[in-house]
């Protein structure tokens, strides 16, 4: 037996046990997580106990894998691959391993409500399978790039036939764990809570909005001409937006002659309010004046002092636990919730949209793929090839594959550089691709601010958010905005995308923090240790198992294991509305 078969099994066991273990994990934490439900059926407690019995076995056997890895691995270092060995580890992989869990067939019920920790839990487990695959699968990279530098084509095979086996097992997992979330009975719940609390927070938005008496409210004047681009505009004014909210002020957003429509934001767009546009006061103020001020002028997030602790990320604490139970990432649902009173469409701005839609023949199933250049490359982005994105349309489409036919590999391309959308129908002429290439070239720096390009972005924003899955860079305001508006299309879409670059950001936010839940001890260089309960300042996810940031309690900055650390929401007192029923 030769050291490159016995790497290969050394490599698949260690593959196959983790997945085995993850697998019965979940399988067997799934009805002990909903702490809701007071009585268990008796189906239930027969399956428990059947569990219960099958942990044993498999306890024994992986005892029993453990220590013939331990030996093969001591024995492959020393030189000296014990035949034996090597047959009984095959022998165990091919005969034990291969344990029939069987809990009986789940049927789909509605059992209720689910308690926050299980909604927290259940996408933990969810991320903790992404986060263990970036790790394998950079790991595995760098083996393999090692293979081909010193002209070992075998060992670079070898290691390419471990990654789309190991490919293979992240997509039937996560596929497993999507069907039994459904099987749960708590789709609907998620469903109907989605929108009992957007109602909510769109009716305080509408009355806050809509005082009785224009000429004594409370008001906020935002100027909506910031010097930037179309998605960097629309977030300023949803800043502004969140800063009314937080202060109680109906928001006057002042868009007279604006950049991208001379008509102003009501030509694109319904106005903020119905009874209140009029910026005028018996008194004004710029920010912060005082709480009897009737007029506060904001200026942009960048100038702003003192900054408020309301600022994104943060979220109100009135409705923290709802969004927290229902959203994997209750931040940007909050965000997407001003978006989506911001940008409720005129009749016209909506029937080109549905026009545009329809001309382009764009249905679902589609991956929406935005490709940001021009100004943003060396700047503040780096550039990525189509094919960096490809990868992750074709790993969306190859998931999908495993659970129904699909007709057609669909793409809604956006880009700023019209060579784009050419480029990718050459090189994957197995996909369908949606898209303008007169949109990309309104997109440019010197033609981007015209009524033609704001067509455009508008489009591209659509059809982006409407899709089922994001693959962008979020250092685009675009990208960002797009993943904004799919919060409000789905209960929690907070996992539809793939960012090449950073993780979710907002401008002018406040510090984004985590905290660590598991110890580590730093391994290698450029590694950072904590201990459990750690506050960690987050500078990005490396997408390969590890995260950038520092320790706040010992002040060293490095990386650390992604799945150690969990969102530590900035959760502020924000007004409560009592004037608006919880329930409409």
């Amino acid at each position: 037996m030769n050291l490159r078969s016995s790497n290969k099994i050394l490599a698949q066991a260690a593959i196959i046990l983790f997945l085995f273990w993850v697998i019965a994990l979940i399988l067997l934490t799934r009805p002990l997580l909903n702490n809701q439900q007071s009585e268990f059926s008796n189906d239930v407690l027969q399956r428990l106990s059947k569990a219960v019995s099958e942990l044993e076995i498999l306890k024994v056997r992986n005892q029993e894998l453990q220590w013939i890895l331990t030996n093969f691995s001591h024995e492959a270092q020393s030189g000296k691959i014990n035949e034996n060995v090597v047959e009984r580890l095959r022998s165990t992989l091919e005969d034990k391993i291969r344990v029939p869990i069987s809990f009986g067939v789940l049927e789909k019920k509605l059992v209720g409500s689910p308690s926050k920790e299980y909604e927290v839990k259940r996408r933990a487990i969810f991320r903790g399978v992404q986060e263990i695959w970036y790790f394998v699968q950079q790991e595995l990279e760098k083996l393999k790039k090692k293979g081909h530098d010193q002209s070992a084509p075998e060992l670079a095979s070898l290691i390419q036939e471990i990654l789309n086996s190991g490919k293979e097992h992240e997509i039937v997992l996560l596929n497993d764990l999507q069907e039994l979330s459904s099987m749960e009975g708590h789709d609907a719940w998620r469903t109907t809570e989605s929108r009992a609390l957007s109602d909510l927070v769109q009716r305080r938005l509408h009355y806050l909005q809509n005082p009785v008496d224009c000429s004594k409210a409370r008001k906020l004047v935002c100027n909506l001409n910031k010097s930037c681009g179309y998605g960097c505009q629309i977030h300023h004014a949803a800043y502004c937006f969140i800063m009314a909210y937080a202060t109680k002020r109906t928001l006057i957003l002042n868009s007279k002659k604006w950049r991208y429509h001379r008509g102003g934001w009501e030509k694109v767009f319904l106005p903020l309010s119905d009874t209140c546009t009029d910026p005028s006061g018996l008194d004004r103020s710029n920010w912060p004046g005082t709480n009897e001020t009737q007029v506060i002028e904001l200026p942009i997030v960048d100038m702003l002092s003192p900054r408020p602790p309301f600022l994104p990320l943060a979220i109100p604490r009135d409705l923290s636990e709802r969004m927290i139970r229902l959203h994997g990432d209750p931040q940007v649902w909050w965000i997407g919730q001003f978006m989506k009173y911001l940008l409720r469409y005129q009749p016209e701005t909506q029937k080109m949209l549905d026009q545009a839609k329809e001309k382009m023949n764009f249905k679902t199933p589609v991956v929406g793929v935005h490709v940001r250049r021009t100004d943003k490359v060396g700047t503040e982005a780096a550039f990525h090839s189509i094919d960096e994105y490809m990868l992750f349309v074709a790993d969306f489409f190859n998931k999908l594959e495993m659970k129904e036919k699909v007709a057609a590999r669909r793409v809604y391309l956006a880009s700023d550089d019209p060579s784009v959308l050419p480029e990718a129908k050459k090189k994957y002429p197995d996909y369908e691709f949606l898209g303008d290439v007169s949109i990309a070239k309104g997109a440019a720096v010197a033609t981007r601010y015209t009524d033609s390009s704001l067509r455009g972005i508008l489009v591209d924003i659509h059809m982006l958010a409407h899709s089922d899955y994001l693959v962008c860079t979020f250092s685009s305001q675009v990208c960002r905005l797009a993943y904004e508006i799919m919060q409000t299309l789905h209960p929690d879409a907070s996992s539809k995308f793939k960012s090449l670059d950073d993780i979710y950001y907002y401008g002018g936010q406040g510090p984004h923090q985590q905290t660590a839940i598991y110890s580590h001890k730093a391994h290698r260089t450029g590694e950072i240790s904590m201990e459990a309960g750690d506050v960690l300042g987050i500078a990005g996810n490396h997408w390969d198992g590890y995260s950038k940031g520092i320790n706040e309690r010992t002040k060293q900055s490095g990386l650390y294991p992604s799945f150690k650390a969990v969102d530590k929401y900035n959760i502020v007192d924000f007004p409560v509305y009592n004037e608006v029923a919880v329930a409409a």
